[in-house]
């Protein structure tokens, strides 16, 4: 299926580009969640005169996600889980801890989507860093610790 971009995606294109997706991916994801239309000749007429306001759109988009993540990169996130002796957690701390952590302190716009652990879930205590997806071209490292108490 053809869409038309309504915002920039990783790995798919920019604002306005017509692409080739999966029906399932188009219909599942991009059109509901507005990311983008079927791209037929009315569609690309309309895209075509509304394209000043949603760059515009796409910019405010881009300037509040750098304004986060300057606010972000200040952050250190804390959490104390229950491990054994050898700093082995009893379970683990996943992207939706973080993210409820986060949340917690202020940042209301995040979640768990956006918090990126390509190692996966944290499973000792100690010190990780972590990446906090905010746009498509605005990411920010975040360091959590994770204090081990006894069982």
């Amino acid at each position: 299926m053809q869409v038309i971009l309504l915002d920039k995606m990783k790995k798919l294109g920019k604002l306005g580009d017509v692409i080739r997706v999966k029906d399932g991916y188009a219909r599942n994801y991009l059109i509901p969640y507005g990311k983008a239309r079927r791209a037929t000749k009315e569609a690309i007429a309309e895209f075509a005169e509304r394209r000043a306001e949603l760059e515009k759109l796409a910019s405010d988009k881009f300037e509040k996600a750098q304004a986060n993540a300057a606010k972000l990169q200040l952050v250190k996130v804390e959490l104390s889980e229950k491990a054994a002796v050898d700093g082995r957690l009893f379970g683990s701390v996943t992207n939706h801890t973080i993210a409820d952590a986060l949340v917690a302190k202020g940042f209301t716009e995040i979640t768990k989507a956006n918090i990126l652990m390509p190692n996966g879930a944290i499973k000792i205590a100690g010190e990780h860093s972590v990446t906090v997806s905010l746009h498509a071209d605005v990411t920010v490292e975040v360091e959590v610790v994770v204090a081990g108490e006894a069982a």
